[in-house]
Order: structure tokens, then sequence, then C-alpha cells
């Protein structure tokens, strides 16, 4: 696949959003790891070349493991996820794959575990997120 537009160049206004929302996001209680846990999952789930490369990398720079990273797709079967983590894994994937609906089930662990507050942070990261996603393949956004 080839870059097909450069979207802030084109829509400069709309990509200021996105940006703007990624500020919102920045002064959240949400951990680094927990951000990009989130966006490395969602992203897995898209198929975002262009995400997964950023934010693999930036997980890295954020001290999380090779291991976990490599892991995160398959993280129901492996012991390297803390309970926080996996409410947080499950309800990206619910959210990502919307068309399935959030389960209850995945709704209460996730504010039984995590509480309202951080709850609600983590369903904006996976919304932004997911937008990303979303804008990168459609133009065609190429890992560099």
């Amino acid at each position: 696949m080839k870059t097909r537009m450069n979207l802030f160049a084109v829509e400069k206004e709309g990509y200021q959003a996105m940006l703007a929302l990624e500020k919102y996001l920045a002064a959240t209680e949400l951990t680094k790891i927990h951000k990009e846990l989130i966006k490395i999952r969602a992203s897995q789930i898209n198929g975002c070349a262009y995400c997964l490369d950023m934010h693999t990398k930036d997980a890295r720079k954020y001290g999380e493991t090779e291991q976990r990273i490599y892991t995160v797709s398959a993280w129901r079967d492996t012991p390297f996820f803390s309970k926080e983590e996996q409410a947080i894994l499950a309800l990206t994937e619910e959210v990502t794959l919307i068309a399935g609906h959030v389960s209850d089930a995945t709704y209460n662990e996730a504010v039984a575990v995590l509480g309202e507050k951080y709850t609600a942070q983590v369903i904006m990261n996976i919304v932004v997120i997911n937008s990303w996603n979303r804008i990168a393949i459609t133009t065609g956004m190429m890992p560099e």
C-alpha cells in the first residue's frame, strides 16, 4: 500500500482536533504502559501497521518488555498481565469490535477493578486509537 494523502495538509482543523484529544489523554491518570497496551491491542485488531510500529516502539521506551509486547494478542493465555491490564485489554477488544457490543460482564469487571473514572479514561483512549487507526489505514500511512 502507498500513502494516499497527508490528512494534516488536506484537513488541518480535523487533524488538530485529533491532536487535542491526544492532549486530553496525556493529562489523564492512565499510566503510559496502560495507554500503550490499549493502542497496541486495538491496532492489532484493526490491522494498522503504522500505529503498531509507533506504539510498540513507545511501549519499549516506557519500559514495556518484549515478552509482553509479543504476547499482547494472546493475553488471556499468559500469566504476564495484571488483573487491571486484563480488564483494560478485554474492554479494548470489545470496544474495538463494537458490532458485538460491550458485554455487561466486561464493563462491570473494568469498573470493579479500575474504578469508574479510570474506566472512563480507558474508554476515551480506546476511542481515540480506533480513530487514529482508521485515519492511518484509510490514508495509507506507512511505518518509517
